[in-house]
């Protein structure tokens, strides 16, 4: 072998265990302990990663949670009371007791109570037809009976009801099965 690729071989081995040891002392400044109880308080939740808390999931809502001082501003709609306190006897917090909330059709719901004053000619989704405009009534939170309601729903809560116009709403099955 000639002196010159000895000397490249140990030009990179020496550039290349540098960079190593730089890196490794680098990630050491810089890591980030995660505190090991929002595992714990995930793991209690229902897994539906649904955003009924509010946050984008249920691994940002146990982040929430163990943060927060107490719980009386967090609520997870699908686990309910059992789960909060579940979460609550983790964190050594209290869990305030919550009616369950179910969702709800506005404007009376029915067409008879809101009849339609256009016609929306587009994809047939709710969330287009509402972007577009506040939907084909008067009453711009009411159902656009397009059924994106129904195919979002993992708790088989909702029933479409094409005769009515809107969707029935099944209060006891909402948010009650638990999610795998």
């Amino acid at each position: 072998m000639s002196l010159t690729v000895i000397y490249t071989i140990a030009t990179l081995s020496i550039i290349g265990t540098s960079s190593a040891i730089i890196l490794y002392f680098v990630a050491q400044k810089f890591k980030v302990f995660e505190d090991p109880r929002i595992d714990e308080v995930e793991q209690a939740l229902p897994a539906a990663n649904c955003g009924g808390c509010g946050f984008a999931g249920c691994r940002a809502f146990a982040e929430a949670c163990v943060k927060a001082d107490n719980l009386s501003d967090l609520n997870c709609p699908v686990g309910g009371n059992e789960t909060m306190a579940n979460v609550a006897k983790l964190l050594g917090l209290e869990a305030l007791q919550k009616a369950p909330r179910t969702a709800y059709i506005r404007c009376n719901g029915t067409c008879d109570h809101r009849p339609k004053t256009s016609n929306f000619d587009g994809a047939t989704t709710c969330a287009i037809a509402a972007s577009v405009y506040s939907g084909e009534t008067d009453c711009q939170w009411g159902c656009d009976g397009y059924g994106d309601c129904y195919n979002v729903c993992e708790f088989g809560a909702i029933e479409l009801r094409a005769n009515l116009g809107v969707p029935l709403i099944l209060d006891d099955m909402c948010g009650m099965r638990k999610m795998c």
